[in-house]
Parts: structure tokens; sequence; C-alpha cells
């Protein structure tokens, strides 16, 4: 089957669940109000950070670097695990590749994890991993499945009731695979009031919370007040049930107050000092990071910052990879770094769970993992000839590096372990996605067990409700 096959299948099957998630009057019961209360749990953060390296992050050319082979015409493909040279980090014996220096001098602050295994899932598509990652379930689902921010803001909250509860930074649906990308990016049968408050450019953060250019504030108060009284007279007529009827009413009005509270100053990047913007201006995403660092002093509960997957684009390296890499390291290193001092020095990191993850890794020669190989969507020759094959352009499944910080999580640690040599898998300590997600919910104090009933069946955070945290990651109280 081709790749524009497998999208095709992917958007059909994914449009048509969110589609009967929101126009089948499907009822919410069934959640655990006791005792899986999160008054009856231990919670170590309130919020959390997902910094989203979006694309496919090589692990041996990041956080987990292996025996470097500088570029020369005529090297074996075979020979190189790492295009880049390690550098030492705060903790002793632990290297990242250069280029990630800022980010190695304040690891003591939280844990690197080097074995993450992404699911097997066939032929290796971005699209289907990241909506693996986002809502931890497989595509395609009969219901729209919601997204891991929507599912803490269901369960908490906001925060501060004018700052939205989910707030995702950096992604446009403008760029290919873009109806693939919303599938995720919802709340699912949660309902409108949950899903993400969408600021495609950091940059033009304050355009999302006022009235469009060329309204003015009467015109704009005349057409809330008719949205609100087509509401009331039920304009929606049969399409979705009495719950996601409210629910979007509740949406609107929860972008009404934001829009007119002074709370709304946190979105505009301007008003942060010239030497701390500068720190941050390396792009789009450490702007986001600066967007984030602001929302989260302001009472932000979940909050994404992407690289943003753009096909070919970014950490998505089918060629180039060593020059394509070396840009994205200056936009992450620096501003990733910054907002865990800046949380710190306020007094919020303690409290905020910030996670830097990617849906695969990459290496030159395997694409999948070593014992279940899918089809090779890249061309690399045994021998390199030419620096653009130079570089990690795979698909790789089977070792992945994550970071965390704050929210109870342990500092100056290091969890798992990957082989030396290719195949470099890991070989120490596995995780798997739903241990990722119970270990977020766990900081939050949300119960594994929580659940709603859709189309009489349990609908859980994880599937079955099975996932465990892995308690390894954190401080012991």
């Amino acid at each position: 089957m081709s790749k524009m096959s497998d999208r095709r299948k992917f958007l059909k099957t994914t449009s048509a669940a969110t589609i009967a998630a929101l126009g089948a009057s499907l009822p919410l019961a069934g959640f655990f109000n006791s005792p899986f209360n999160k008054s009856n749990i231990n919670s170590s953060a309130d919020t959390v950070i997902l910094l989203w390296m979006a694309g496919g992050m090589a692990h041996t050319e990041t956080f987990d670097p292996k025996k470097f082979t500088p570029y020369s015409p005529g090297l074996k493909s075979n020979d190189v695990l790492s295009t880049f040279n390690r550098v030492p980090t705060v903790l002793d014996d632990i290297y990242f590749s250069e280029g990630l220096e800022s980010i190695g001098s304040i690891m003591d602050k939280g844990t690197l994890i080097r074995s993450y295994v992404s699911a097997d899932m066939g032929h290796i598509l971005h699209s289907r991993h990241q909506y693996h990652w986002h809502t931890c379930y497989r595509p395609p689902q009969s219901v729209s499945a919601p997204h891991m921010g929507s599912w803490i803001a269901k369960e908490l909250g906001p925060k501060n009731p004018v700052i939205p509860a989910f707030i995702d930074i950096g992604q446009r649906f403008t760029l290919g695979e873009s109806e693939e990308l919303k599938a995720f990016h919802t709340a699912g049968f949660l309902g409108n009031e949950f899903g993400p408050f969408m600021i495609p450019d950091p940059t033009a953060g304050l355009d999302s919370v006022r009235p469009p250019v060329g309204m003015n504030e009467m015109r704009f108060e005349k057409r809330n007040q008719l949205y609100k009284e087509l509401m009331d007279k039920g304009v929606m007529g049969e399409y979705g049930s009495d719950y996601h009827k409210e629910s979007m009413k509740r949406s609107m009005e929860q972008a009404y107050m934001l829009l007119k509270s002074p709370e709304a100053a946190a979105f505009d990047l301007n008003k942060e000092p010239k030497e701390s913007y500068d720190i941050y201006n390396t792009g789009k995403f450490g702007l986001g990071c600066l967007m984030a660092k602001r929302l989260t002093q302001q009472g932000a509960r979940f909050i994404t910052v992407t690289t943003e997957y753009e096909p070919f684009k970014n950490w998505d390296t089918h060629e180039n990879g060593h020059t394509r890499l070396t840009d994205m390291k200056k936009q992450i290193d620096a501003p990733i770094a910054q907002l865990i001092k800046d949380l710190e020095k306020s007094g919020h990191l303690d409290r905020t769970l910030i996670v830097l993850a990617t849906e695969f890794s990459r290496d030159m020669m395997v694409e999948g993992r070593p014992e279940l190989k899918v089809l090779e969507q890249v061309k690399q020759p045994d021998i390199i000839n030419d620096i653009k094959f130079y570089g990690m352009h795979r698909h790789f499944t089977d070792g992945v590096s994550m970071l965390m910080f704050g929210g109870g999580i342990k500092k100056g640690s290091v969890y798992g372990k990957t082989a030396d040599e290719r195949p470099c898998k890991t070989i120490e300590n596995p995780i798997v996605i739903d241990q990722v997600h119970q270990s977020i919910y766990h900081a939050l104090g949300i119960h594994p067990e929580t659940k709603y009933i859709i189309e009489e069946r349990p609908f859980y955070t994880t599937p079955d409700g099975k996932g465990k945290a892995v308690m390894e990651l954190f401080q012991k109280s």
C-alpha cells in the first residue's frame, strides 16, 4: 500500500469517528467521582507543559549520542551512529550531542529517559504515531479519542477561570497532512470546551484573544449577543447531543471572558523585557516557550509547544539530517533551558511538569525496529559520497529519548538505556505510551481508572485502564 493511500485511509477513518462522536448524541456517563476524585489522590503537579519535537527526533543525534563519525566522502553508512560529537552535561558521565549544551547544563533539575519505545503500527506514518502519542489510542477508533490535554482539562478544570485550560502553541493546519493533524487536536467526546485553544504563531498570540481586525467593540458585543441568542434557541438542531451543545456554548463563553480580561496580556510577547525576549527568540518554537512561561505564571493548566509538524521539514529528516539538526538544536537549546530556569526562579517549576518528547527516533539503516522492519521510505546508499546522506533519515521506533522536569520528577536522574552499537535499541527499562500518560496523570492526581461510558462501553484515559505510572521517575515523598 502506498504512503498516500495510507494517509487517505487514516483520514477517512478518523474523520468518520469524529463526526460520529459529535453527531450521534452520545451521552457522557459513568465518571468515577468516588473514590477516584482528585481530592483523594496526592499530586505533585498542577500544570503540564509538553515540548513536542514533531517529526521524529533522532536519539543518537540529541540526548543519547553514540560513537561519532565525522563526514568524509566514502563513509560506509552502516558505520555511522552519530554525526555530532558528544558534549558533557552537568551530570557525571552523561553526555548529549553537540549543540545541546544549554539543556545539558540544567539536567540536574530533571530526568533523562533513554528507553521510550514507540508502537508497532505497520507502515510508519507520522500522523498515526502522533495520534497515538497524544491520545494513547491507536487510530482508527469508533469514537473520537480525546487528546491528553483535553483529559486533563476535563478532570481538573482551569487553574485560572479566565485562561484556557488547554493551549496549543505553534501548529498550523494549512500544511501537509492537515486533516490528520486535526484528528488528534481535539477533545473528542469530552466536548468543545475541553479542546485546545490554538495559537499557530506565538508572535501573533494577541490576535487570538481580541476581535478580528476592523471589528469595533460595539459590533463585537452585538455579534456575541446574537450568538448567545441563537445558541439558546438551539440552532444546532439535530447536530450533536445536548451535552455537546452546552459544551460548545461554554467554550464560547470562556473565549469571551478571556478576551475581556486583563490576563489576555499574557499572550502579548511585546510586554516581555527585551533581555528575556532575546534569549527565547530563536524562532517560533523559542517564542512559544516564552509564551508557555508567561501563561504558566498566569495559571494555564496544559500547554503544548511544538516545533511544528510539516512533512519533510524540521525534525522530519529524510535527507540532510546533520545539517537540519544543526539548525533544530539552535531553535530549541537556549529556550528550553531558559524556560526551566525562569519557572524555577518564579517558584513554578516544583508544581509544573515539563515533558520533552517526539513520536519516534531515527536511524541511518533501520526502518521500524530490528525484529520488525517495515517498508523503507528513504533511499540510503551503502557508501556516502554526498553530505545530504549524512544523517539519520529512516524512522526508528525501538529507542527514543524523552526529558522530564519539575512536578515531582527526580532531579539529575537517568532512566533506561539503549545499545551502543547498531541497532541502538532499548536494552533496559523500556517505557511505552500508556506508561507515559499514566505517569503524567499520576503527577496531577488523576486516577488511572478514570473513564466515561461511550457507546455503552467504558473509555479510559489509557486503553482498558491498564496503564501504570513509572514510579521510578518520581522523587520519594
